[in-house]
């Protein structure tokens, strides 16, 4: 074996290596700033000594090249976050990320009397990814940034830097309007086109807890859906429960909406193609029915060369259809109006009439004199076929006597029926006629009044709040499918159904054929089937449904007599 022994040469060229790196490390640390320069805070924050694990962290993540060290953009700088005010939002930005920390709709409230926390406690996520020319992917949530708070005339301007140098940074301009729920986001980067690779498209990333606003946490859930814009004109949704998932092209605004509240985003250009997720959180244990669904959102931005700049414009407030019409584009489509004739029939008729009636009528009064009017419209309809009716049931000692006589005939049987019916001036198809006429009023109302955000916070009669259900006693217990409460509306409603079933079906027969079920019986669980469907709706629904019947029942004793 040979004898192991000192080399010379080997010995000075450890000592030549150690002097290079020395020297490296020297010329590429930071310089001293003169002491007269430190004159603002948007130029100077004092760094914090950074402890020990997150020098490790970042020697790790972050490699010492010639054209900057992006270690800068991920020191903490335990600056204070940027808190401020406008007419209609309360707002918090956060220096680590440079996000929205906190945004509620200070003049609306939820169920607990709280003003309505669209972001809070990290339930938002945005951010962008950045790629560099060395492989890296760099997340802007992990930069700290520098705020700077500008006030105007009409708006608050807010900048947020992260920098590498005083030529290099990423920053965030944020603007708010003293009125108003929209809000504009600039996202830029300068002095970066050699750090950034111009060939891997930067991307967007959104994510979004709902919380639960109102008292019917399942009620309010059927009403929270991803919603989106594409194409020219055309609307999406994805599914209202469980977990679903999406990849959409051409995508013009995405709408994360929690029933009465929602948080739209309009890109400067349309989306190429997104990947789109919803996700029910309402059954999930551990969350203690705090949030609803989930809802996330990434995308890749247009690629650009050298460095990025691009907007984003960002409308959170209510889901009113009014407020979300007066601004660009179509944003009311988000609003679940109906499909087809249905959602026309809204849009035309049902929303100028009740915003006619309640802008000198209370809501209460309201629904109901709309109810008259519609009941009334439909009335001619209802006295046709309730006269045709009772002409059935006139006819039907006839009509067994004809197919006595000819019940071995079936051909000269219709014959004979039909030309009864002819001469009596009886549809047998009367009954029909009057619920297909009626059916689109009844979806489009049924559409109309769970999304009519004006009617919540308004009280009638027991009702305090006529967007939601109207409690009269606690149950202290849960039933399934019905709830843990007893609502008077649907009660009222169920009665009112009821009655009016009684009348139509006593006047014709109810076919009955050996091994089927009663279909009387049918009818009747009908209005039993509606109290435990309406018990968590909205009270406005019921009231809607009870007064129709009622005046259903009232117009038929009229026309009867």
């Amino acid at each position: 074996m040979e004898e192991k022994k000192f080399d010379p040469y080997q010995f000075t060229g450890f000592i030549l290596i150690a002097l290079i790196l020395t020297w490296m490390l020297y010329r590429n640390g930071p310089e001293e700033v003169p002491t007269e320069e430190k004159t603002t805070t948007e130029q100077q924050v004092t760094t914090p000594p950074v402890s020990q694990a997150v020098q490790d962290s970042l020697q790790q993540q972050q490699k010492v090249v010639a054209y900057g060290d992006l270690g800068n953009l991920f020191v903490p700088n335990n600056l204070p976050n940027t808190v401020f005010t406008t007419e209609n939002l309360t707002l918090e930005l956060q220096a680590q990320g440079g996000g929205i920390h906190k945004l509620t709709l200070q003049e609306f409230e939820n169920y607990a009397d709280l003003p309505i926390p669209m972001v809070q406690n990290g339930n938002m996520d945005f951010a962008i990814t950045l790629n560099t020319k060395d492989g890296r992917i760099l997340n802007t949530k992990d930069f700290y940034f520098t705020p700077s708070l500008t006030e105007r005339d009409e708006e608050f301007i807010v900048s947020m830097r992260a920098a590498l140098s005083e030529t290099q940074y990423v920053a965030y301009e944020y603007v708010f309007p003293k009125t108003g729920y929209l809000f504009t986001v600039n996202f830029k980067t300068v002095g970066m086109e050699g750090l950034l690779d111009g060939n891997q498209p930067p991307k967007v990333s959104w994510t979004t807890d709902v919380y639960r606003n109102s008292r019917s946490m399942d009620y309010e859930n059927r009403y929270t859906e991803y919603t989106f814009g594409y194409e020219e004109d055309r609307v999406d949704y994805l599914s209202l429960s469980g977990e679903d998932q999406e990849t959409r092209e051409g995508i013009r605004w995405i709408s994360y909406r929690q029933h009465f509240f929602s948080a739209i985003l309009i890109p400067d250009s349309p989306i190429a193609s997104a990947d789109l997720k919803s996700k029910d959180l309402s059954s999930e244990e551990g969350l203690e029915e705090k949030f609803t669904k989930r809802f996330e959102t990434t995308y890749a931005l247009p690629v650009q060369s050298g460095n990025i700049n691009t907007q984003f414009e960002f409308y959170y407030g209510p889901t009113d259809y009014k407020t979300l019409q007066d601004l660009e584009g179509d944003l009311e489509a988000s609003i679940p109006m109906g499909w087809g004739i249905f959602g026309w029939i809204n849009r035309v008729l049902f929303l100028p009439l009740f915003g006619f009636l309640s802008s000198f009528l209370s809501y209460g009064i309201a629904i109901i004199v709309m109810t008259i009017i519609v009941r009334l419209a439909m009335s001619p309809v209802t006295y046709k076929s309730y006269v045709s009716q009772i002409k059935m049931k006139v006819l039907r000692p006839d009509v067994e006597a004809i197919t006595a006589k000819y019940k071995d005939d079936a051909v000269k049987r219709q014959q004979e029926t039909m030309s009864l019916y002819s001469r009596a001036g009886a549809n047998p198809m009367s009954g029909c006629v009057p619920a297909l006429i009626q059916l689109p009023i009844f979806y489009a109302l049924f559409s109309f009044f769970p999304v009519a955000f004006v009617l919540r916070d308004k009280s009638f009669l027991w009702a305090d709040d006529l967007s939601s259900y109207d409690s009269i006693l606690e149950l202290g217990f849960s039933i399934p499918f019905y709830g843990d409460h007893v609502s008077l509306f649907p009660i009222l409603a169920s009665i009112a159904i009821f009655f009016y079933t009684k009348m139509t079906t006593g006047q014709q027969p109810m076919p009955q054929q050996p091994g089927m079920p009663n279909m009387k019986i049918i009818m009747y669980l009908m209005p039993l089937m509606m109290l435990f469907f309406f018990n968590n709706y909205a009270s406005g629904l019921s009231l809607y449904y009870f007064v129709y019947n009622l005046l259903t029942i009232f117009l038929m004793l009229i026309i009867k007599n």
